[in-house]
């Protein structure tokens, strides 16, 4: 039998509260069996939902935390007000105590990466974290990075980004070297700022035995699914992203619209019910829900904040997957055969992610 895969969840997170959480958890519990949790939050409201859950109570264990770090506070007033304390340190520090192997949370997200930083710190060559996402595409699904969790990137980050992006594409697709492309205004080599350009120059020239470098890709290659990575800063990955659900939603929108205006529009979409069930779950957003947290000595996912059950039960299968695949192994190995060794930790700035949600 397989050793546990043991996950911490910041049970207080998120816009919807522990019931949405918890409810979250357990669809994910029903899928992994060998699952465990310790849910930190509200001790008594925790027991009064798990009392209704007797499988999740079953591999559950309850921290009582009484502090929960707000969605709007600024990453700095979380660390000063919330370390060591608050249900989403403890969720952190269970991962550093080997407590657990995975923290996920739906709670601010500046406020996280600024902890999880503080308290975990960066692995060895990489200069700061990245979010990476799954992305759906025309292909299947992408890794894109980085969401958001700093603004701005060195080439030198851009380069790293893409080798943590191709051990996280090997985790979940199984692929053994997958191609990488840098998000830029353009294919040719000359367009774009000087920090995407020399990256590029980087990667052409230093073949990575883990990774393909394709050249520049713009955005429509996202959707695409042109790569198997896609690497851009976190400023205009965040906006690629929230523009992506933007869309998926419009189109919804739309949909609904259009197959309840006319008697012959209901139905053709009684004749085309399956088509669209198959479009709606592709473009359903809970699918992909949660970001991971690479470059930490640690598995840290972010879920969304709005999430439903489904969709954190999504963000917690994530974190499931990354330890059984061992993806920090992955990276670590990944970064040994590239980059030089540095310090084991970058300096903690929990201002670098001032403003982010």
């Amino acid at each position: 039998m397989s050793v546990p895969v043991r996950i911490s969840i910041d049970a207080m997170g998120g816009d919807h509260g522990p019931e949405v959480v918890l409810a979250g958890v357990a669809i994910s519990q029903a899928r992994h069996p060998d699952a465990r949790f310790v849910l930190f939050g509200d001790e008594p409201r925790l027991t009064k939902i798990l009392a209704a859950r007797p499988a999740l109570a079953a591999v559950s264990r309850v921290v009582h935390t009484e502090v929960v770090v707000g969605m709007d506070d600024k990453p700095s007033q979380a660390l000063r007000n919330g370390r060591y304390k608050s249900t989403m340190w403890r969720c952190i520090d269970a991962v550093k105590t080997h407590e657990a192997d995975a923290a996920v949370s739906a709670g601010n997200t500046g406020a996280l990466m600024a902890m999880a930083k503080f308290n975990l710190r960066t692995m060895p060559g990489i200069g700061r974290p990245a979010i990476a996402a799954i992305w759906p595409t025309l292909r299947g699904e992408s890794i894109v990075l980085d969401m958001g969790a700093s603004i701005g990137a060195t080439a030198q980050s851009l380069v790293e980004m893409a080798i943590m992006g191709a051990a996280m594409a090997r985790t979940i697709f199984d692929i053994p070297q997958p191609s990488v492309g840098l998000l830029n205004v353009g294919v040719e080599e000359i367009k774009g700022v000087e920090e995407v350009k020399e990256a590029g120059r980087i990667l052409r020239e230093d073949e990575h035995p883990d990774l393909r470098y394709h050249g520049f890709v713009e955005g429509n290659d996202i959707g695409a699914g042109t790569v198997d990575v896609v690497v851009v800063e976190g400023f205009s990955g965040n906006i690629a992203l929230k523009t992506a659900e933007g869309t998926a939603k419009q189109i919804a929108t739309y949909l609904r619209a259009a197959m309840g205006r006319t008697w012959r529009a209901r139905i053709g979409y009684l004749l085309a019910r399956d088509a669209f069930k198959m479009l709606r779950e592709k473009m359903d957003p809970r699918r992909s829900n949660g970001g991971v947290f690479l470059g930490l000595n640690g598995v840290v996912i972010k879920s969304h904040g709005g999430a439903d059950a489904e969709g954190f039960a999504a963000a917690v299968d994530l974190g499931y997957d990354m330890v059984r695949h061992q993806l920090l192994t992955r990276i670590e190995t990944s970064l040994l055969s590239r980059l030089p060794r540095g310090d084991a930790a970058g300096a903690p700035e929990a201002a670098e992610a001032e403003g982010r949600s």
